[in-house]
């Protein structure tokens, strides 16, 4: 007698990390939450997969993501965008999804990404974020963000996307040293406008993010450092300025 064939799962989630001892268990812990409620909702527990991208750690990174019950994708190149890349190659869900291993998810933001992208109109989106500390250097740099999000639609914090889309796509342009996550939305948006389809801000359900850039840089580094950058980058689309490298590259 033949057995079914199992489903494949519903969404699958991938984490880069890079030397993230310290805080994936905290993230790892926010995902068992979500699961849980997930769980509790009906839905099927295979439905949730967890996938761990690990940029070459050299601390205990690795061992934190198997013993937790994740599947592990080994990458090497020093790009965000290859390891983001390289998580996505291991995933089987219908649905696919990213986030920092600094940060930390709702409990339902699982169950609203799932909700949201039962519409066929639904795209794809993200959570949004909301800072795991405030100052007036901080809410001042939200503050300016905010219109860019509202305008264009795109936001940060869990990412997702139907996982067809993200192979139609080509996945993150490895070519691209930072805002490669732009890039992406970018393209998505126009292959889904003539499909009818737009992105979705979830509500509600927003994920903490670290504030580690601001605790190294500065709470103002957005408006002391970042101009210059943005720049450098104007000047020069091909190169990474020392400052950005490090920023996004060498922070640990």
């Amino acid at each position: 007698m033949e057995t079914p064939e199992a489903r494949p799962p519903r969404l699958s989630l991938v984490i880069p990390a890079w030397n993230e001892a310290e805080r994936l268990p905290r993230l790892l812990d926010s995902f068992d939450a979500a699961r849980a409620r997930w769980i509790q909702a009906g839905h099927d527990p295979a439905g949730i997969e967890l996938i761990v991208a690990d940029n070459g750690s050299t601390d205990a990174t690795a061992d934190i993501a198997l013993a937790r019950g994740a599947k592990l994708a080994r990458v090497e190149p020093r790009r965000i965008a290859s390891v983001r890349n390289g998580g996505a190659a291991l995933a089987t869900g219908e649905l696919i999804a990213f986030v920092d291993a600094d940060s930390v998810l709702h409990p339902d933001v699982l169950l609203a990404v799932d909700a949201t992208m039962r519409d066929p109109r639904a795209l794809g989106g993200a959570s949004g974020v909301t800072m795991e500390r405030w100052s007036p250097g901080i809410a001042l740099t939200v503050a300016f963000a905010l219109p860019v999000v509202w305008l264009t639609g795109f936001d940060t914090g869990l990412v997702f996307l139907r996982r067809a889309d993200f192979q139609q796509l080509g996945g993150y342009d490895e070519t691209r040293a930072v805002a490669e996550d732009v890039d992406l939305m970018l393209r998505l948006r126009r292959l889904g406008r003539p499909r009818g389809q737009r992105l979705r801000r979830l509500r509600g359900v927003r994920t903490v993010t670290s504030t580690r850039k601001f605790d190294r840089h500065g709470d103002w580094h957005y408006f002391t450092q970042m101009p210059r950058v943005g720049w450098e980058l104007l000047r020069h689309p091909g190169a990474l300025p020392e400052f950005a490298r490090r920023y996004w590259y060498g922070d640990r």
